[in-house]
C-alpha cells in the first residue's frame, strides 16, 4: 500500500533535471532533439531561403529548466468523510471519499496527501503532540502518516483480510490502538510498529451467553477517562459493554432497545451518554446498569399525558464537555422532528438549561468540541465547535453569547457558485494586490466572533519567491473573483457581481422566454484581464459582454450604458463554391428573390417583436436594470453589449474576446462573426461574418454578397463594402433593417425618438454625418481585388443610454441554424473537425476562436508596423486586419477609423488557440495599452494622470527585405512561426497527431520564452520560441473531466493551475528552479510544543485512591502476555516513508537530503547500539571482575590440597 503526497518528482527519466558535475543521461532528450531536429527540417527544406535556427535567435531555455510536480492544492475537501483535531499541535486533518487527506494550521499552512487506493477515509486518529495521524480507509486498512516532514509520507500501512474495519480509537498518550470490526470483535494494534496484538476481544465474549442474536458492527470504543483498564465497547443493536482489559470479561452490559450511534464520557467517569436512532438520550450511571439514569429526547414535543414522545431522527453524534465554572456543554447533530420536512441540517447546543438550534447550510458530515485541555479525565472547558458540512467548514465559538461563527482564513469559497472558468497571471504589477485588497476589505461580512482563529498551528514556507500572484475566477451565479495566489498560499482580494447589471426575475413566472440557458443565465463564459490598465471584459453565457473600469472611488450610474448587437450569417447552398476551383462571381440579383427575410416579419429595430404568433426578433437574452445602479469601489460597469434574437434565432453564445485600452477597443466572436466595439465611444464599429475575413484569393473563401435594398447612410453604424450595393449602403443607421417598413430618414428617426425614454449625445461635436471616402469597386472588379472598409467614428441615438446598432449579415451561400452552445456543470470545448469536410460545412461551423492585438506588417512588403488585430478561427484560419488608429486622448474622438482585410496568413489543422508576437530577439511584444487611471478622479488628478499614461510603443520598423517580428501561433493540432512582414512559415511543429491541444499558452520562462500546451490525452508540453525545440514532453493528467479543459490554464515563470475537483484548485509547476526550491516554500505542519501537563489529582484523591488510575497495556497486549496474532488476519506493509521506503524514493536534491537524515539517523541509531553494547560489555566485565574477585576472597587462605 503506497501512498501519494501532495508533491511528486518525477524520475529523471521522465522529468528532465541535473545536478552535480556529472550531466545525466537522459532518452527523452535524445527523442526530443530528433523530434525537433526533424521537424525544424523539414519546415526549413519547405521553404527555401528560410535561415537556420542559429542564425535567427539565440536560444537560451533548455530541457534542463523544465520539471513538473505539484506544488499546493486549495480550496474545500471536495466529498469530506471524516475530519480529526490535534488540540495541542492545533491542526486539522480531513478525510475525503476518494482517500485524500487536507491538514490546515494557521492561515497560509494547508497540506494534500493523497492514498493510493483512492478508498474513503472512514476515520481519523492524531497521535497527539507526536507529529503522526492514523487513517482508516473503507477497504479496511490502516496507515500511519508522518506529519514531521513538509510532504506527510506513510510509515506503515495495515491491511486487514478477513475483517471489515468500523470504529478506531487511540487513547492519549497510547501507543495502542483499538480496532473494532464489523464482526463485533476488537484488535489491537501498535502503531509503532504496526503489528497486531495477540489480545482480541471477541464478541461472543463481551455480550451476555444468554443472547441470541449477533450484536452487530462495533460502533463506539473508549476508556474510561478515570480508569484505563476499563473499557467501553457500543455495539449497534443498542448493547453498550465495559470491558475488564485485565480480567478479560465484562464488568457490566447497558442494554437499550434503539441502535446506537454514538456514546460520550463524563470527564469523571462515572456517568456516560448514549445517542440512538429514535433521537433520544440517555445518559447510563457506570454501576446502574439496568436501566438509564435519564432519557430525553431533545427535538420531541412532549406529550401531556406523560407518554413517550414521538420518534424523532436518528442523533448521528453527541459530545458531553464539562467546565469548572458553569453547566456542562452537550453538542449534537441530528434529532430534528420528522415532521420538520425541508429543514436544513442543524447542530443542537444544549448548556444549562438552554438549548441552541444552529442551522446549517448544508449536511453534516461531523463536528468535533476544541478544548482547552487534551486530557479526557480532566474539566475539558470547551471554546469552540469546528463543524464539518459536505460544502463548507464551520467552526462556533462557544464562548460568546449566540455562538457566532469564526470567520475563515482559508479559501474555502471557490465553489460558493460553480467555477465556469479561470485566469491565472504571474508576476503582474505590484501595485494591483494592495489596490483589490483596499476595495475587497470593505465587502466583509459582519458579525463574525472577534477571538482569533482556533486552529492556528504550523509555519509558513521560507521560499524566496516573492512575485505577486493573482488567480480570477468565474462563477456561474455571474460572480468573479479575484485572489491573491501569491507564495503558495491563496485569500479572496475582490469579488465582483456582474449579476447586478440586469434586472432578476422574482419568480418563475416572470423568467424571460428568450433565455437561451436553462439555468445560470449571468454564468461567466469567458474573461480578458488587462493588468496594466485594470481594464476587465466579461462575457455571459446569455450573449452579453460587460466592459469595467477599475475604480477607488464610489459612483451612481443613472442608466447603465447599453449597446445592442444584431449578428447574424445565413448561407445559401445555391452558390457554395468548389474549394479546389476558381471563384465564380455571382450576378446581382434583385431585392425581391434574393432576400430570404420578404416572407418574414420585419425587423422593427427600435422595438422588440416577442409574441406567441411571431418569431423573437430584435430581443437580449436578459433585460437591464432601468433603474440607477449604486457602484462600490472597485470594478464598475463602462458599458452592456448584448446580442440580439434574429428572426427567431437566438444569439449564438460568445467563443473569443479580447480588449485593447490603447485603442479603446473590445472584439468579440462568435460562430456568427466578429464584432469590433469602442467602449470609450459606446459605439459598434465593425459586424462581419467570419467568412468576410477572407481575401477573394484565399481558395477557402465565400463571395459575400447583400441583396441590394435602397438605404439612406445616418448616424450609425458602418459595415464592410460588400461591392455588390452603391456607396450609401456601406454605412447603416442604427435604426436600419433589411425590411424596414419606413420610407425614409425622417419616418425612421420620428419613430424611434418617439419610442426613446431620453435622448443622449455621445460626443461633444453632436451628431456627425458620416461620409465615405472610398467609392464602391464594380461587381465585376470585386472578385479581384479586396477593397478596405473604411467608416468614422459613428454617432447613434440613445434610448435609455441604449445605443440601438445592429446589424443583419446575410451572405446567399447557405443557411444554417446552430443551437447556442449551452452552459452546463460539465458544458463541451470546442474541438476541431475533421479536414476533409465540404466547403460549406467549414463555412457554417466556422467560429472565431481568438483574438490577437498587435502592432506588425499587415502587407508582406510593408516596412513599418501598424495596429493589427490577429483573427483564429476554429478551422485553423488566421487572417489579419489591419487598424488605422489615430494617438490616444480627446483626438480619437474626432478621427476616423479604418479597417482593411489582409487576408489569410496561414491555415494550420485544428482551430487557433493562441497567438503572439516576438520581435527580432525572441522577445515578446505585448499590446499596447493604456496605464490605469481612476475615472472617477476630479480633473487636476486626470490631468495628472494623464501626463504619466503609458503612450503606445514606437512601432517597430523593418528594412527592405529583412524580417524583423515573428508571429506564433499555436492551434489544437500544431505551432507554427511565421517571419514578419514577409509572412514567412520559418518553423512549424506537430504537437500531437493522435489527440489535440486543449489550453496553449506563450509564457515567459527563465528569461526567454516558450510556448505551454497540455492535451486532451494528458501530456504537458513545452516548446522552444522561436525554433519550438520540444524542451518538455510529460505524461501527467489525463483528461477525466470537462472541467479540467475549462479550467486549465499557464503562466509566467513555470507555474500553471486547474480545476481538480468542483471544490478545489491544483497549482502545479513546470520549473526546475521552483521544484527545486519547494521543500523551503511550503510550509510546516508540526512545530515543537511542549504538552500541557496531567491535572493534579489532589490531596485527598492521591491518599484514598481516588484519581486515575493508570495500566500498563504493554503487560497485557505485548508479545509476552498476548502472543502473536495470526499472520492471515492483517499484512503489514511498509510506507514510503519509512527508512526502507525512503531510501528507494529518495533523488534529486531534495533526494540528497532525505539520504542524509537517513544515513544520520542510522549513523544515530549504529551509535546508540554500539553504546548500548559497551554498556553490556562493561556491565559484563563488572561482573566478571567482581566473580574473580569473590574467587580470590574464597580461595585466599586455602592451601593447593585443600582445592
Amino acid at each position: 500500500m503506497v501512498a501519494r503526497s501532495v508533491c511528486f518528482l518525477p524520475s529523471v527519466a521522465s522529468v528532465t533535471g541535473g545536478g552535480g558535475n556529472m550531466k545525466k543521461f537522459n532518452i527523452r532528450k535524445v527523442l526530443d532533439g530528433l523530434t525537433a531536429a526533424s521537424s525544424s527540417s523539414s519546415s526549413a527544406t519547405a521553404q527555401p531561403g528560410t535561415p537556420r535556427e542559429n542564425d535567427v535567435v539565440q536560444e537560451t531555455l533548455q530541457s534542463e529548466h523544465f520539471q513538473l510536480c505539484k506544488t499546493v492544492r486549495h480550496g474545500f475537501p471536495y466529498q469530506p468523510s471524516s475530519m480529526a483535531f490535534d488540540p495541542v499541535q492545533k491542526i486539522l486533518a480531513v478525510g475525503t471519499q476518494t482517500g485524500a487527506l487536507r491538514l490546515f494550521g494557521r492561515a497560509g499552512v494547508e497540506c494534500y496527501c493523497q492514498h493510493e487506493s483512492g478508498a474513503a477515509v472512514i476515520q481519523l486518529q492524531f497521535l497527539i503532540n507526536e507529529g503522526a495521524l492514523v487513517s482508516a480507509l473503507a477497504d479496511d486498512s490502516i496507515h500511519l502518516w508522518n506529519l514531521r516532514q513538509k510532504i506527510p509520507a506513510i510509515l506503515h500501512s495495515l491491511k486487514f483480510n478477513r475483517e471489515r474495519i468500523t470504529y478506531c480509537h487511540l487513547p492519549f498518550q497510547s501507543k495502542w490502538l483499538y480496532i473494532g470490526s464489523e464482526r463485533g470483535n476488537i484488535h489491537i494494534v501498535n502503531v509503532e510498529s504496526f503489528t497486531l496484538s495477540g489480545y482480541v476481544i471477541m464478541w461472543n465474549k463481551a455480550i451476555e451467553l444468554s443472547t441470541k442474536t449477533h450484536p452487530g458492527p462495533v460502533v463506539h470504543i473508549s476508556d474510561n477517562p478515570m480508569d484505563e483498564g476499563k473499557l467501553l465497547i457500543g455495539f449497534e443493536c443498542g448493547v453498550v459493554v465495559l470491558w475488564d482489559l485485565k480480567s478479560k470479561k465484562a464488568d457490566y452490559r447497558y442494554n437499550y432497545d434503539e441502535a446506537i450511534h454514538s456514546v460520550a464520557w463524563h470527564h469523571e467517569g462515572k456517568q456516560f451518554v448514549c445517542s440512538h436512532s429514535d433521537g433520544t438520550l440517555t445518559t447510563w450511571n457506570i454501576r446502574a446498569p439496568a436501566k438509564p439514569a435519564q432519557i430525553i429526547t431533545p427535538h420531541g414535543k412532549q406529550p401531556k399525558d406523560g407518554k413517550k414522545p414521538e420518534p424523532c431522527k436518528p442523533i448521528l453524534k453527541v459530545e458531553y464537555k464539562t467546565t469548572r465554572a458553569g453547566d456542562p456543554f452537550m453538542v449534537l447533530s441530528g434529532g430534528l422532528s420528522y415532521d420538520t420536512v425541508g429543514r436544513r441540517a442543524c447542530l443542537t447546543v444544549m448548556h444549562g438549561k438552554s438549548t441552541a438550534v444552529l442551522e446549517m447550510d448544508y449536511p453534516i458530515v461531523d463536528f468535533i468540541t476544541l478544548c482547552e485541555t487534551p486530557y479526557p479525565n480532566d474539566f475539558q472547558e470547551p471554546y469552540a465547535v469546528v463543524v464539518l458540512l459536505e460544502k463548507d467548514l464551520v467552526v462556533i465559538d462557544l464562548g460568546q453569547i449566540g455562538y457566532p461563527i469564526f470567520e475563515s482564513p482559508y479559501p474555502l469559497s471557490i465553489h460558493e457558485s460553480p467555477v465556469t472558468c479561470c485566469e491565472y497571471f504571474a508576476d503582474c504589477p505590484s501595485e494591483l494586490i494592495p489596490a483589490l485588497y483596499s476595495v475587497g476589505s470593505r465587502q466583509k461580512r459582519q458579525g463574525y466572533s472577534k477571538k482569533e482563529w482556533p486552529i492556528s498551528g504550523g509555519n509558513w514556507g521560507q521560499g524566496t519567491q516573492t512575485y505577486p500572484e493573482i488567480i480570477i475566477t468565474g462563477h456561474a451565479d455571474g460572480s468573479i473573483k479575484f485572489w491573491d495566489a501569491s507564495a503558495l498560499m491563496l485569500q479572496v482580494l475582490y469579488k465582483l457581481k456582474t449579476a447586478k447589471v440586469f434586472e432578476r426575475a422574482r419568480g418563475k413566472e416572470e423568467k424571460p422566454s428568450t433565455d437561451i440557458v436553462d439555468e445560470d443565465p449571468f454564468a461567466i463564459q469567458t474573461l480578458f484581464w488587462c493588468p496594466e490598465s485594470r481594464m476587465l471584459c466579461v462575457a455571459g453565457v446569455s450573449a452579453h459582454v460587460i466592459i469595467y473600469r477599475f475604480s477607488k472611488q464610489e459612483a451612481t450610474t443613472e442608466v447603465v450604458q447599453l449597446l445592442e448587437v444584431r449578428m447574424q450569417c445565413e448561407f445559401s447552398e445555391a452558390d457554395s463554391p468548389d474549394p479546389g476551383g476558381e471563384q465564380t462571381p455571382t450576378l446581382p440579383t434583385s431585392a425581391a428573390s434574393s432576400s430570404p427575410q420578404e416572407a418574414e416579419p420585419p425587423n422593427q429595430l427600435t422595438a422588440g417583436v416577442n409574441s406567441s404568433e411571431g418569431a423573437r426578433d430584435n430581443i437580449p437574452c436578459l433585460q437591464v436594470r432601468s433603474s440607477p445602479l449604486k457602484q462600490s469601489p472597485g470594478y464598475q460597469v463602462e458599458l452592456v453589449v448584448q446580442l440580439v434574437w434574429v428572426s427567431g434565432e437566438p444569439p449564438q453564445q460568445i467563443t473569443s474576446l479580447a480588449v485593447n485600452s490603447s485603442f479603446g477597443l473590445v472584439v468579440f466572436g462568435n460562430s456568427n462573426g466578429l464584432a469590433v466595439v469602442d467602449y470609450v465611444q459606446k459605439t459598434l464599429l465593425l459586424n462581419l461574418g467570419t467568412s468576410e475575413l477572407y481575401s477573394p484569393s484565399d481558395p477557402c473563401q465565400r463571395q459575400p454578397r447583400s441583396p441590394r435594398k435602397p438605404r439612406q447612410p445616418s448616424g450609425g453604424f458602418c459595415d464592410s463594402n460588400d461591392g455588390s450595393n452603391n456607396s450609401e449602403d456601406r454605412c447603416k443607421s442604427p435604426t436600419s433593417g433589411s425590411t424596414s417598413p419606413y420610407n425614409s430618414d425622417d419616418e425612421r428617426k420620428q419613430n424611434f425618438i418617439e419610442k426613446a425614454k431620453m435622448s443622449r449625445k455621445i460626443s461633444s461635436s453632436g451628431e456627425q454625418k458620416l461620409d465615405l471616402d472610398v467609392s464602391a469597386p464594380d461587381a465585376e472588379d470585386r472578385s479581384h481585388r479586396w477593397s478596405p472598409w473604411l467608416c468614422k467614428w459613428p454617432v447613434g441615438s440613445m434610448k435609455n443610454g441604449k445605443l440601438a446598432a445592429r446589424m443583419t449579415r446575410k451572405l446567399n451561400v447557405h443557411k444554417t441554424k446552430s443551437d447556442p452552445h449551452r452552459y452546463g456543470k460539465d458544458n463541451a470545448f470546442t474541438r476541431s473537425r475533421s479536414s476533409s469536410v465540404t466547403s460549406i460545412d467549414r463555412e457554417s461551423r466556422e467560429a472565431i476562436s481568438s483574438f490577437y492585438f498587435c502592432e506588425s506588417f499587415p502587407r508582406k512588403s510593408g516596412s513599418l508596423a501598424s495596429p493589427c488585430l490577429l483573427v483564429g478561427t476554429t478551422q485553423g484560419s488566421v487572417m489579419m486586419v489591419a487598424l488605422s488608429l489615430q494617438p490616444g486622448g480627446d483626438q480619437k474622438l474626432q478621427q476616423p477609423l479604418n479597417f482593411a482585410s489582409c487576408g489569410t496568413l496561414v491555415q494550420l489543422k485544428g482551430g487557433i488557440l493562441t497567438m503572439a508576437l516576438l520581435d527580432a530577439a525572441g522577445t515578446m511584444l505585448p499590446p499596447s495599452c493604456e496605464a490605469w487611471y481612476d475615472p472617477n478622479a476630479s480633473d487636476e488628478e486626470k490631468e495628472k494622470e494623464k501626463t504619466r499614461r503609458r503612450r503606445p510603443a514606437t512601432p517597430p520598423s523593418s528594412q527592405e527585405g529583412q524580417d524583423s517580428q515573428f508571429a506564433v501561433l499555436c492551434s489544437e493540432k500544431q505551432a507554427n512561426v511565421l517571419a514578419m512582414p514577409s509572412q514567412t512559415s520559418i518553423y512549424k511543429h506537430n504537437i500531437t497527431e493522435t489527440s489535440f491541444v486543449l489550453r496553449a499558452d506563450v509564457v515567459q520562462m527563465a528569461g526567454a520564452y516558450c510556448i505551454a500546451c497540455f492535451c486532451a490525452n494528458g501530456h504537458i508540453m513545452t516548446l522552444s520560441l522561436p525554433s519550438l525545440r520540444p524542451l518538455l514532453d510529460i505524461n501527467y493528467l489525463p483528461l477525466t473531466d470537462m472541467r479540467i479543459a475549462r479550467t486549465f490554464c499557464f503562466s509566467n515563470l513555470g507555474q500553471a493551475l486547474y480545476l481538480t475537483s468542483p471544490t478545489e484548485i491544483q497549482r502545479i509547476t513546470y520549473s526546475q528552479e521552483t521544484c527545486d526550491n519547494l521543500q523551503e516554500m511550503l510550509s510546516e505542519l508540526f512545530t515543537p510544543v511542549e504538552t500541557p501537563e496531567a491535572p493534579n489529582r489532589g490531596f485527598f484523591k492521591g491518599l484514598f485512591g481516588g484519581g486515575a488510575q493508570s495500566l500498563d497495556r504493554e503487560d497485557l497486549f505485548g508479545e509476552t502476555a498476548a502472543g502473536k496474532a495470526s499472520r492471515s488476519l492483517a499484512q503489514h506493509i511498509p510506507g514510503p516513508g519509512s527508512m526502507e521506503g525512503m531510501k528507494g524514493a529518495a533523488s534529486g536534491v531534495v533526494g540528497d537530503l532525505a539520504r542524509a537524515r537517513v544515513a544520520l539517523d542510522e549513523r544515530g541509531q549504529k551509535l546508540g547500539e554500539l553504546e548500548e553494547r559497551t554498556a553490556a560489555m562493561m556491565a559484563s566485565a563488572e561482573s566478571f571482575s567482581k566473580h574473580a574477585h569473590d574467587m580470590m576472597v574464597k580461595y585466599k587462605d586455602k592451601k593447593w590440597y585443600q582445592l
